[in-house]
């Protein structure tokens, strides 16, 4: 049986376009294996987001060469983003390279590891998966990622992503519910739905609401026992949303919310619109309507044309918005985003030292708010040992939940996934 592995790097949703590959694959009858050098086939699932990301996706691709060139491998496949954006260039600069496997050709898998696929003609990305796909999870036991849409149709130009992934397109409010349930009964009891967009779900078939009624769904299925998000658009962020995490005691009282900057001026070059006053409001509604929401947001620093005074009106909404979490990217230029032909760009040096002083505001934040959580909070007793208590307020880490769910039970002895996601420096 030939002997298939995987390098996944990336985001969970390129993440689950590995998983999905997997189960193709073992479906028909190639055995997964997490050691690369006994792989007969090696799989590199790219990332191509940011600078960093690309370069640390050609690394990979590069060591899995070797593999080709002196262990056991007979074939190498790139997939992912990085083929959205140099599917020629890879074929032609990488020789060991056997074939390309774009975001809209996941399906298409099985064809390019049995030689049949070398590359296609670039298509704006189509494809995605459905409750009767085959996949394997990859992730502990109790959790699991479920890709509600793919793509995105907004207009932010420091991004790329509607180029790596296509249009903004929902999957089947059923076919949803029927993968959770199926992964519930597999013995997941914390699930995660993710989509470049997910507050936009279900928009494209005329669903209002729709992940407000989606999670409102999900948390009747009795074997959840955490069901949360990632990540949410300021504008898509509905009173209706805010009612619903905040009534089922199983949907986490949490939301990762990108805001990106504070300041009118840089929130206008980057399209995205709004100002810091009103996500400031926002935040408040938030924070009213669902008692002890735990937050975190992220932000980009030097992006063309931020000036001190940005800056520092940045660093102001960041000490009066006081939020739990926060990560802070620098700015990074992309040759094919919006932003790329921006002028007045900020230099390098620059954008590191406003990253570190943001961060270095928030680190103090993030510090006073755990202590004000954890330290002085009592537990509440529950007949459940604290698990109610867990998920109605949020507030424990999946570490703990893992340890709850999990403690006699087994580890699995098989890892078909070579674990590389590693955080980039930005």
């Amino acid at each position: 049986m030939t002997k298939v592995g995987f390098v996944s790097l990336g985001c969970p949703k390129n993440l689950v376009d590995s998983e999905v590959m997997m189960g193709i694959l073992a479906r028909g009858g190639y055995e997964l294996t997490p050691r690369a050098d006994e792989a007969e086939v090696l799989v590199v699932n790219t990332c191509s987001f940011i600078e960093a990301a690309q370069k640390e996706s050609v690394d990979a691709i590069l060591e899995m060469a070797e593999h080709k060139k002196f262990g056991a491998a007979k074939k190498l496949i790139v997939a992912g983003c990085l083929v959205e954006r140099f599917r020629a260039q890879i074929l032609e600069q990488v020789p060991e390279v056997d074939a390309v496997v774009g975001t809209g050709e996941v399906e298409r898998i099985m064809e390019a590891v049995e030689g049949d696929l070398r590359v296609l003609p670039a298509q704006p990305p189509a494809f995605l998966y459905h409750d009767l796909t085959p996949r394997i999870v990859t992730t502990p036991k109790h959790a699991a990622y479920i890709k509600i849409a793919e793509g995105c149709d907004h207009p932010c130009t420091f991004c790329i992503i509607p180029q790596l992934r296509g249009a903004f397109r929902s999957r089947r409010f059923e076919s949803v519910v029927r993968e959770a349930e199926n992964l519930a009964r597999a013995g997941a009891r914390e699930i995660t739905l993710i989509g470049q967009d997910t507050t936009s779900y279900g928009e494209d078939f005329g669903l209002r609401d729709g992940l407000a009624q989606l999670l409102a769904k999900l948390a009747q299925t009795e074997d959840l026992l955490w069901v949360r998000f990632l990540y949410a658009y300021p504008n898509r962020v509905t009173q209706k949303l805010l009612d619903t995490i905040a009534a089922h005691p199983r949907l986490a009282k949490y939301m990762d919310m990108p805001l990106q900057h504070a300041s009118r001026s840089v929130l206008a070059r980057m399209k995205r619109g709004s100002n810091g006053d009103a996500f400031l409001k926002l935040l408040e509604r938030l924070r009213t309507t669902i008692p002890g929401v735990s937050l975190r947001t992220s932000f980009i620093v030097g992006f063309p044309g931020e000036t001190e005074a940005d800056f520092g009106e940045l660093c102001d909404f960041v000490r009066t918005a006081k939020l739990d979490w926060m990560g802070v990217f620098e700015y990074s230029d992309v040759d094919n985003a919006g932003s790329y032909a921006l002028d007045e760009k900020v230099d390098a040096e620059t954008i590191r030292e406003r990253r570190n002083h943001l961060m270095a505001i928030q680190k103090k934040i993030s510090r006073e708010n755990l202590r004000a959580k954890y330290l002085r909070a009592k537990p509440r007793a529950s007949k459940d040992g604290g698990f109610m208590a867990l998920i109605s307020t949020a507030n424990c880490t999946s570490r703990i939940l893992n340890w709850l769910v999990e403690k006699s039970r087994k580890p699995e002895t098989l890892r078909a996934l070579k674990s590389r996601r590693r955080m980039p420096t930005i």
